[in-house]
């Protein structure tokens, strides 16, 4: 049986949302921390834990960062991570699937569920035997507790819906033989 890892330079949480309902804001956070036990033949045995450092958002604009680390948003002097365990982890076909866990932004915790999309596999001699996934959900932030509702001509500022996209591959971790010992 093969043992899989996160590869953290190839993993991406990304999120999108309207800004008066007419341009499409787009961030990330710069830090991430994903790990979990990762069966890939077997999904359904997999489990996958990440939290995310909520001071590390990013949306190429230093103004709106702060605005979203303040207590209008992410409240990050409080809430420091943004947190997700999954709870189950359903194959629909041989590339998609759905993965359903518990997200606690804010200190409050919501089931979602992320649709899922093997990407596709790549195996060479010096980066590894890896397979890239993609997985993507919808949420409304006022869920989490972020309620800031500022309208302008009668447009919000900001909209409740908030795309999240995730990008990342798999490595694959070669098992390393149990030292013997000689008596």
């Amino acid at each position: 049986m093969a043992t899989w890892t996160f590869d953290p330079s190839h993993l991406q949480v990304e999120f999108s949302a309207k800004h008066l309902g007419m341009m499409t804001v787009r961030g990330h956070f710069a830090e991430v921390n994903a790990t979990g036990q990762l069966y890939p033949d077997h999904p359904e045995k997999s489990n996958v834990e990440v939290t995310i450092n909520t001071a590390s958002i990013r949306t190429h604009n230093d103004k709106r960062d702060n605005d979203l680390r303040s207590s209008n948003f992410l409240q990050v002097d409080k809430f420091p991570t943004i947190h997700f365990k999954s709870t189950k982890i359903e194959q629909k076909s041989a590339e998609k699937g759905t993965m359903t866990g518990d997200l606690t932004i804010k200190g409050v915790t919501h089931p979602v569920t992320l649709n899922v999309v093997k990407y596709g596999e790549f195996n060479d001699p010096m980066m590894g035997h890896r397979i890239g996934y993609a997985a993507e959900t919808k949420l409304n932030r006022k869920d989490f507790g972020m309620t800031f509702e500022m309208m302008l001509d009668g447009k919000f500022v900001v909209s409740n819906e908030v795309l999240v996209q995730i990008e990342g591959e798999l490595l694959e971790v070669e098992a390393k033989e149990p030292a013997r010992t000689t008596a």
